[in-house]
């Protein structure tokens, strides 16, 4: 409701340039481009507008000098076949090599538009001219009719509630270490619940993690977006958005895992343990799966409140800690699910996973998957957490005491 707002505001601005008539005598018919340019450049979020702005008015520039450039030789060439030739050969080459050039990833991704622009420009100016005789007149009305929509856009984006980028990024990526620790939480749940014959736990929802596996496309689009935005609240220029899109991709592997211990627990399931192999593994992967889940909650927190993560975890049950380098963050105690055993339970394990190998004896193999994915789990959430702390240091996060302190 906000952005139709904002869209209607700007639209009714732009439009007094063509109804009031001081207005329209000084810039003249092409103060549709302005329209347009409000039409076609208005986006939800502002650094998204900024963006497109800024690409429309290059690729503008860019074609339009092009445009006049291939005119004025087919002009000075002389004569209606020649310089039609000329034109006809310039807007092959040029169509040609433009769109080559659009279709490379990285132009694709940041400067879509522009290339868009810059084609369409250069055509309606270099076929123009071959008619009008203004070329260059025609080109600079455009061009400051476009600048004039553009400026309607940024200052209505701008100052009539703006839409953050930035702030969605930071707020999607905090949340998303929440959504996998719940995903996680609910998983472990329902294995201590149904290692309990006497238990019918609910069934783990990680549809989260589904959808945080196709969220990279929008992850980028954010991180573009929030790189135009002027500076604003805790965000400035050369804030770390790329530590972002890192932190992405290995929450994406986590949560992969998470949807894959969820298969695992529907296998054993189905064909369940022995008593004594359910508790050898109940026991140490609920504490190795608590303290994974503290683990990937107190890095949301961190990010959300821009502080660098506590040290120690004061879960009432589990007392576990987090060692903290320069470099990287480690989990300890327990740092991995097979050391936690003792070698009898090793034995025993082991044993499932060769038997499992059998028709006979398959339904071992779900819970020994469960615990091997356990383990890769923790390497993974252990390197999440270096470059949670490499991001807490790049972007100057304050101290975890300070949190303390507030309260």
């Amino acid at each position: 409701m906000v952005h139709s707002f904002k869209v209607g505001v700007a639209l009714v601005l732009v439009s007094l340039l063509y109804v009031l008539d001081p207005l329209f005598h000084q810039v003249g018919q092409n103060v549709m481009w302005a329209i347009m340019t409000v039409v076609v450049v208005f986006e939800f979020y502002a650094g998204a507008t900024i963006s497109k702005g800024i690409n429309r008015g290059i690729g503008t520039i860019l074609g339009g000098l092009l445009g006049c450039l291939a005119a004025f030789i087919a002009r000075k060439l002389g004569g209606f076949l020649h310089g039609t030739i000329v034109v006809a050969i310039a807007v092959f080459i040029v169509g040609v090599g433009a769109t080559y050039v659009r279709m490379m990833p990285r132009i694709k991704r940041k400067y879509d538009y522009g290339a868009l622009i810059f084609i369409l420009t250069f055509n309606l100016v270099v076929v123009s001219g071959v008619r009008a005789d203004k070329v260059i007149l025609l080109a600079r009305d455009r061009l400051s009719n476009i600048g004039m929509g553009f400026a309607v856009c940024v200052l209505t984006s701008l100052l009539l509630f703006p839409q953050w980028a930035s702030d969605q990024l930071h707020s999607s990526t905090s949340s998303t270490f929440l959504h996998i620790a719940s995903s996680l939480q609910g998983c472990l749940d329902e294995y201590m619940a149904i290692s309990d014959e006497k238990k019918s736990g609910e069934s783990a929802d990680v549809s989260a993690c589904k959808r945080i596996l196709y969220s990279k496309a929008n992850d980028e689009s954010l991180a573009n977006f929030a790189k135009w935005e002027p500076w604003h609240g805790k965000f400035g220029f050369s804030y770390p958005w790329d530590k972002y899109m890192e932190i992405g991709e290995a929450l994406r592997e986590v949560a992969a895992i998470v949807i894959s211990l969820k298969a695992c627990i529907i296998r054993s399931m189905q064909q369940p343990l022995t008593p004594t192999q359910r508790e050898t593994v109940k026991e140490h992967s609920e504490r190795v799966g608590l303290t994974l889940v503290w683990v990937l909650r107190e890095m949301g927190e961190s990010i959300k409140g821009m502080r660098l993560m506590s040290t120690t975890n004061n879960h009432n049950n589990h007392n576990h800690k987090l060692k903290l380098s320069p470099t990287s963050i480690t989990i300890s105690n327990p740092p991995n699910l097979l050391e936690l055993m003792e070698q009898e339970d090793k034995d025993n394990l082991v044993h499932a996973v060769i038997t499992a190998t059998s028709s006979a004896a398959s339904e071992q193999l779900g819970m020994s998957s469960f615990v091997f994915m356990m383990n890769e789990m923790s390497k993974r959430v252990e390197a999440l957490a270096t470059k949670v702390e490499q991001l807490g240091d790049i972007a100057e996060f304050r101290s975890a005491d300070d949190k303390l302190a507030e309260v």
